[in-house]
């Protein structure tokens, strides 16, 4: 696999449009604070880190509105990949929809949403896009 970003975002992408409760995901580290920093925001409702002797695993409880059963999350887009970077500085950090949604960012103090990057005034690889 060459990037396990792009394949935890569709593996979630996937669950979501298949209206699934829980999805697992093989655990890294990286993806585990991706994880922490969506609940933390508010788009899943919860997760467990289960450890399975090699790689471990991943167990989201994705969120939907009781009564229209829509997603909490309309969209995830991976904006750094492999083949092109895309780094921000403090002063050009992304805005979602004008506040409303986030974007994640690899920082040199580890993983952020972008507000949290502002008030810290560091800027850092974009990872993605979450509304």
């Amino acid at each position: 696999m060459t990037d396990p970003i792009a394949d935890y975002l569709t593996r979630l992408r996937n669950a979501m449009m298949a209206k699934h409760k829980i999805v697992e995901i093989p655990a890294s580290n990286v993806k585990k604070d991706i994880t922490k920093i969506l609940y933390e925001k508010g788009y899943v409702l919860n997760y467990k880190f289960e450890d399975d002797g090699v790689q471990g695993i991943i167990k989201i409880a994705l969120k939907y509105h009781p009564e229209t059963k829509q997603s909490a999350i309309k969209s995830l887009r991976r904006v750094s990949r492999p083949g092109l970077r895309q780094y921000k500085g403090k002063d050009d950090l992304p805005r979602v929809l004008n506040g409303l949604g986030i974007a994640i960012l690899s920082t040199s103090q580890g993983l952020m949403s972008d507000k949290e990057a502002r008030k810290k005034s560091i800027g850092g690889e974009v990872l993605c896009y979450v509304y």
